[in-house]
């Protein structure tokens, strides 16, 4: 379990210049998207250095990158002219993010429509593992609203993680942990860490956030650490169970983001 001393936080930055965001914050990594996070075109570098730049920058500075891909993918849906596009996207941020040295590709776990049965979400899950080269953990994300979704609910997240545990590639695929998306999705703060490990076996990120609405209510607005609706004393403790890495997805700057730090070191 991480201590206070060796909590490493990080957080959601601006892409165009990741390591000066990291500086700005004293973070031992950071996270961003590679290009636009609503569209298909795919992901761009624009670090002034480029893929190459960033990755020895980042190397040298000793700061850890993490990639969210784009919100728009979703492998689980049984529509084609989204689930086609969807993988496309994500092998193109796979190949990206492993350009850069990206510690993990964060990836939402998507839905399927009102009426179909959730075993085909879970089933497309598998077929897009094995389809995708993996170069580096695909870390999916658990998410905070919509009853079909595919990792709202811990049933629904045992339902994708026992599909695609099948699938050549799975040693690849971790888990993310949004603290915010656990409140809002009607998770149990005291029991999340716990059920999610007996389900995945591990968590290899957290995002740290507060959340704006209540318990259950299926948004997802993220807040400032102690700002929200979630118990600071279940927030804090979710991240010192977890043991994993850090990144706070928090509203604001560096200087919003410092403070966000500042609370969680001293919480947890």
């Amino acid at each position: 379990m991480a201590g206070q001393t060796d909590l490493r936080i990080g957080a959601h930055v601006e892409q165009s210049d990741p390591v000066a965001e990291a500086k700005a914050r004293s973070a031992p990594h950071v996270q961003f998207f590679l290009g636009d996070p609503q569209g298909y075109k795919g992901p761009e570098f624009r670090y002034a250095g480029g893929a190459e730049g960033l990755r020895a920058d980042a190397e040298a500075a000793g700061i850890d990158l993490y990639v969210h891909a784009p919100y728009i993918v979703n492998v689980a849906t049984t529509n084609n002219r989204i689930r086609i596009p969807s993988r496309k996207l994500l092998q193109q941020h796979v190949d990206a993010a492993a350009s850069i040295g990206a510690k993990g590709l964060i990836v939402h776990g998507g839905h399927v429509n009102k009426d179909d049965d959730p075993t085909k979400g879970f089933d497309n899950w598998r077929k897009a593992i094995e389809a995708t080269d993996l170069k580096l953990p695909l870390l999916i994300e658990n998410t905070a609203g919509g009853d079909n979704a595919m990792t709202r609910y811990l049933d629904r997240i045992k339902g994708v993680w026992d599909a695609i545990s099948s699938a050549e590639g799975a040693d690849q695929v971790g888990f993310c942990l949004d603290t915010c998306h656990a409140h809002a999705g009607g998770n149990k703060m005291e029991t999340v860490v716990a059920d999610v490990l007996a389900i995945t076996g591990r968590i290899d990120l957290v995002h740290c956030n507060d959340s704006r609405d209540e318990f259950d209510s299926g948004a997802d607005r993220h807040a400032n650490l102690g700002q929200g609706k979630v118990d600071p004393d279940l927030l804090a403790a979710v991240v010192r169970e977890a043991g994993a890495p850090v990144v706070l997805e928090t509203p604001g700057g560096a200087a919003e983001h410092l403070d966000d730090i500042a609370w969680l070191r001293e919480h947890a």
